[in-house]
C-alpha cells in the first residue's frame, strides 16, 4: 500500500466513524447546522473579501490583505476548536495495525490542510484576487495575493495542531498563542502613538505588494509541517509506551469537613469538588474557563475596547456563563465512566443533580469577586451582575440541565493526546447557541422599553424564579431520564 492509498483508506475510515458513533443521530444535526453556519461563513467572506478588495484598490495598496492576515488568522485559529481535531487523537484506532505510525500521521496532517474548512476561505480571496486584478495591478500580482493567502491559512492550521497538542500537556502553552497573535495586535494599538510602530504596519502592507510573500509561506507551511509531524509522533510515542517523565508525587487528600453535615449531598458535592482537584479533562476546563473571565474583565476594566452598553451586558453576562457553558454542556459525561453505580440505589442520579447545581452556582461567586475591578472603574454595577448571575442560575442551567436527558457519551477524565474528540452533538449546541444569546436578545428588548436599572430588576425577579424552582425542574429531568436509561447506558458504555 502506497501513501496516497493509505491517505484515501485514513480519509474514508474518518468521514466512517461518525457513522459508528453512539450520537449519530444528532451528529447529523449538527451537521446540519454546521453546514447552514458554513453557509452563511462564505457568505460573510465574500462581502468582506470584495470591501478589502475595494478599498486597497482606492488606496493603490493591493498587498493590504497581507497586512490585515494576522486578524483573520486569529479569527481562523478560534473556529478551528469547534471543527477540528489533532492528528494524534485520531491515530489511536490504527496504532496497532501493521503500518508506519509516521505515514499515518503525515496522512492526517496532510488531511488537515487540504480540509473542506481550509478552502471555505477561498471564498474571501477569490473575490479580493478578482477585483485587485481587475482594478489594474495585474493577474499575476491577484494570483500571488490568492495562493499567499490561503498558504497562510494552511500555515495557520499547522500552528493550531501544534498548539493544541501542547495544551494537551500544560495549559502554560496559551501563552504561545497570544504572544504571537498579541504582537501584532501590541503594535496596531501602539500605531497611533508611535513612529516605528506605525512605519512597521505600512511596511507590512508595502511587503504585500512584493512577491516574497509568497516563497515566505510555502517556508513557513513546510516547516510547520515537518514540526508537527515530528511533535505528534514523539507524544503519541510516549503515551502508548506509558512513558511518562513526570515525577510521582503524593496525593494530598483534602476531607472538605463542612460538606459532611450535608450527608449524601454533600458526598455528591466533594465528588464535583474532587473530579475539578483531580481529573486533568475537567480541571483544565475549569483553569481555562477561569483565565478567560480574568482576560476579559481586566479588558474591560482597564480598556475603552468594550464600552458600548450591549457589549458590557454580553461580557458580563458571559463570564458568568462561561463556567456552565464549558462543563454543563458535558453533564453526565464524565459520569458515563461509572454511572453504572450511580444506578443502584434509587435517586441516586437525583442527588447528583442536585450537588451539581449546588456546586455550580457556588462556583458563580468566583467570577463576581474576579470582576469587581470592572465596578470600581464603573464599567460594571452591582445590580448589573446581581442580574446575570441569578439569569445563570436560573434561565440558564435550566436550559444546561436538560442536556443530562440525552447525553450518552462518555468523555475520558484525563486527556490524553490520543483520546478521543468531544465534538458536540446537535442538541449540545442548539442549548449552547439558545443559553447565550436568548437571554441577551431578552435584555435588549428590555432595553427598549424601560431604562438599564428597571431591566436589571425584572432580569433578577426571572432568574430568581427559575432558581427558587430548581427542585421541580430537577426532579422533572430525573424522572425523563430514568425512562431512557437503558438506552443511555448503552451510549455510555460504548463509547467508553
Amino acid at each position: 500500500m502506497n501513501r496516497l492509498q493509505l491517505f484515501r483508506l485514513l480519509r474514508k475510515n474518518n468521514q466512517l466513524s461518525y457513522r459508528r458513533s453512539p450520537a449519530f443521530e444528532q451528529s447529523l444535526i449538527a451537521k446540519v447546522l454546521m453546514m447552514i453556519g458554513g453557509g452563511f461563513f462564505v457568505l460573510y467572506l465574500i462581502i468582506y473579501g470584495t470591501l478589502f478588495a475595494h478599498l486597497a484598490t482606492q488606496d493603490d495598496k493591493p498587498g493590504m490583505i497581507i497586512g490585515l492576515l494576522p486578524i483573520m488568522m486569529l479569527i481562523d485559529f478560534g473556529l478551528r476548536f469547534m471543527v477540528q481535531q489533532t492528528p494524534s487523537m485520531l491515530v489511536k484506532p490504527y496504532l496497532l495495525l501493521p503500518l508506519p505510525r509516521n505515514s499515518i500521521i503525515e496522512s492526517f496532517l496532510f488531511s488537515s490542510v487540504l480540509s473542506i474548512y481550509n478552502l471555505l476561505w477561498l471564498a474571501f480571496f477569490l473575490p479580493y484576487a478578482f477585483v485587485v486584478g481587475m482594478g489594474g495591478h495585474g493577474w499575476h500580482v491577484a494570483l500571488a495575493l490568492l495562493i499567499s493567502g490561503e498558504l497562510m491559512i494552511m500555515v495557520n492550521s499547522q500552528f493550531y495542531l501544534m498548539v493544541r497538542t501542547l495544551i494537551h500537556r500544560t495549559l502554560l502553552w496559551w501563552i504561545l498563542p497570544i504572544v504571537v497573535y498579541g504582537c501584532y495586535f501590541a503594535l496596531l494599538f501602539l500605531a497611533d502613538n508611535y513612529k516605528l510602530a506605525e512605519h512597521f504596519m505600512d511596511g507590512l502592507m508595502d511587503f504585500g505588494d512584493t512577491y516574497w510573500h509568497l516563497p515566505l509561506s510555502m517556508l513557513l507551511l513546510a516547516g510547520l509541517f515537518v514540526l508537527n509531524r515530528k511533535m505528534q509522533f514523539a507524544f503519541v510515542y510516549e503515551e502508548i509506551s506509558n512513558n511518562d517523565k513526570s515525577s510521582t508525587k503524593p496525593v494530598r487528600v483534602h476531607s472538605f469537613s463542612l460538606l459532611e453535615r450535608f450527608g449524601e449531598l454533600g458526598e455528591y458535592m466533594k465528588l464535583e469538588v474532587k473530579s475539578i482537584e483531580r481529573n486533568k479533562a475537567v480541571r483544565s476546563r475549569f483553569i481555562m474557563s477561569t483565565s478567560m473571565i480574568v482576560i476579559f474583565s481586566a479588558l474591560i476594566a482597564y480598556t475603552p475596547m468594550y464600552d458600548g452598553l450591549m457589549m458590557r451586558n454580553f461580557w458580563c453576562y458571559y463570564c458568568f456563563s462561561l463556567f456552565g457553558m464549558t462543563t454543563l454542556v458535558k453533564i453526565m459525561s464524565f459520569e458515563g465512566n461509572y454511572i453504572d453505580l450511580l444506578m443502584v440505589q434509587r435517586e441516586n442520579i437525583l442527588t447528583l443533580l442536585k450537588a451539581k447545581y449546588y456546586t455550580q452556582c457556588i462556583m458563580l461567586v468566583l467570577p463576581f469577586l474576579i470582576m469587581l475591578p470592572a465596578v470600581i472603574e464603573g464599567k460594571f454595577t452591582v445590580l448589573m451582575m446581581l442580574a446575570y448571575m441569578l439569569l445563570s442560575s436560573g434561565m440558564l442551567y435550566f436550559m444546561l440541565f436538560q442536556l443530562a436527558v440525552y447525553n450518552k457519551q462518555t468523555l475520558p477524565l484525563n486527556q490524553k493526546v490520543t483520546g478521543k474528540g468531544s465534538m458536540e452533538n446537535g442538541l449540545q449546541l442548539i442549548i449552547e447557541l439558545v443559553g447565550m444569546f436568548l437571554p441577551l436578545c431578552f435584555m435588549s428588548v428590555l432595553l427598549l422599553f424601560m431604562n438599564e436599572n428597571a431591566a436589571y430588576i425584572v432580569v433578577i425577579i426571572i432568574g430568581l424564579l427559575f432558581t427558587v424552582a430548581h427542585p421541580l425542574w430537577l426532579r422533572n429531568i430525573y424522572h425523563r431520564m430514568m425512562k431512557r436509561k437503558y438506552e443511555n447506558l448503552e451510549g455510555f458504555i460504548s463509547s467508553r
